[in-house]
């Protein structure tokens, strides 16, 4: 997962892409940069780090151009390093380019390995620098028909923003993995994944980007292109179950709103008897909150989360993740002591990050612990921009549930449904992309392609 924004049209478009990278922190922590266009020149800053750290040593208050893109990246594809921070901003025949991409492209390795047979020279590890060779090899006269021709050779999930002298383009595959939203602020146009970065930023809501389509922003206004035949669209379901800012809107619905719904279905399926209901903060607390509706029993914070530390499942390493549980995360024993607690998480994903949760809440005196999950048990790999890319990594791949219950120590463990989770999201499985959790794939992948992403995955330690 990353973030994008954009915006076309306003004097100091640099420095309000970098006000909406925070709205966006949530999507990637490892770095960010911005790419500015002040008329023929580009200039780029980026690095290694959140938001705040990049921009404190890179400043943009002096930087002209009514035009930028962000990016804060969290890798799937590609090692966690400073050739790989985007946006990416290279020259080619037509002139200057920025690019900025949210997503997973499934065939890279393979388009990559072509373009080396060919004599292409990379300069990153990333599925994002496939994709620019396509638009730089082109020999269509304009940027926008290069990018389409690109984007027919490649497949996968690509929320994408480019920026050229002129105009900034936006991009959303055909079966609208990824979340992209138009906004106006004034006379400006925006573009970002979510629409909380719309409202950080002042700018109103219009709409998402349909699935396929192109937006190009220039002097003229905004015209919207849709080149690119939609099959199924797919969009990503645990966006819901996890990574979208509850105050976001995403594929027509509220997110907090969902996570409620998930919340109380979970309860229907997995009622127990209990004196208390507490979110794993902070992305099981409206799941937690519709648990505890729906249940009648009171919802309390048990854990208090320590918010100057990162989001753990989105750490590049366990080492990373497994401190970051216990630095983050604080049980408040007179809450939880004595007491018969349901304990309601988004996910369960590796399995080691719940155990020592409910170890906190054992530890704090707990006489029971109930852990809620809702969502079903991930048991496949995502190749469309989430972090599960190796099946041996799931410990739902590996355990049946009364096995994931005891190692992490619960005394009863309930995953919300299939079927129930696509009743609370108001969608139907031919609408939403579930593969991690069913392994529907909505854009195949034969068993040669999925072994090549290995060329992608980042170090694993």
């Amino acid at each position: 997962m990353c973030g994008i924004v954009g915006i076309f049209g306003h004097a100091n478009a640099a420095q309000l892409v970098q006000s909406g990278l925070f709205a966006l922190q949530h999507r990637g922590q490892e770095s960010a940069g911005v790419v500015a266009a002040d008329g023929n020149v580009l200039a780029r800053r980026a690095g290694m780090g959140l938001v705040a750290d990049v921009f404190k040593r890179r400043s943009w208050a002096d930087v002209p151009g009514e035009a930028a893109i962000g990016h804060v990246r969290y890798s799937t594809a590609g090692d966690s390093n400073t050739a790989n921070v985007q946006p990416f901003l290279m020259r080619h025949h037509r002139g200057p380019i920025g690019v900025a991409h949210n997503g997973n492209l499934v065939d890279a390795a393979i388009v990559r390995g072509d373009l080396e047979d060919d004599g292409a020279i990379f300069q990153t590890s990333t599925d994002t620098e496939a994709l620019l060779h396509l638009v730089a090899r082109s020999k269509t006269h304009d940027v926008v028909d290069a990018i389409v021709e690109a984007l027919h050779a490649v497949r996968g999930a690509y929320s994408l923003l480019f920026l050229v002298p002129g105009r900034m383009i936006a991009v959303r595959d055909p079966h609208g993995f990824r979340p992209l939203w138009i906004g106006k602020l004034g006379g400006a146009w925006v573009v970002a994944s979510e629409s909380c970065a719309l409202d950080l930023l002042g700018a109103d809501r219009v709409r998402e980007m349909a699935p396929g389509e192109i937006v190009v922003a220039d002097v003229g206004g905004l015209h919207a292109l849709t080149p690119m035949a939609t099959s199924r669209q797919a969009p990503c379901a645990f966006e819901y179950v996890y990574f979208s800012r509850p105050d976001s809107n995403v594929f027509g619905q509220s997110v907090q709103a969902v996570r409620k719904r998930l919340g109380a279905q979970l309860y229907r399926e997995h009622p127990v008897e209990a004196d208390l209901v507490t979110p794993v903060p902070d992305s099981g607390m409206y799941a937690a909150m519709g648990y505890a509706a729906a249940s009648g029993e009171p919802f309390e914070m048990g854990l208090v989360r320590n918010h100057y530390v990162g989001r753990t499942f989105i750490e590049p390493l366990q080492a990373t993740r497994t401190t970051g549980v216990r630095v983050k995360l604080n049980p408040v024993r007179e809450i939880l002591e004595g007491k018969r607690v349901v304990l309601v998480d988004d996910s369960i994903v590796r399995g080691t990050t719940s155990k020592k949760i409910v170890g906190l809440c054992r530890d704090a005196g707990a006489a029971e612990v109930h852990v809620r999950v809702s969502c079903p048990p991930t048991v496949g790999p995502c190749f469309y921009g989430i972090d599960t890319p190796l099946r041996e990594e799931l410990i739902a791949a590996r355990q049946p549930v009364e096995q994931i219950r005891e190692f992490i120590g619960a005394d009863t463990l309930g995953y919300l449904s299939l079927e129930g989770m696509l009743s609370a999201m108001e969608r139907d499985a031919s609408s939403v992309c579930t593969a991690c959790w069913n392994d529907d794939h909505p854009v195949s992948l034969p068993r040669a392609e999925a072994e090549q992403l290995r060329l992608f995955e980042k170090t694993r330690r």
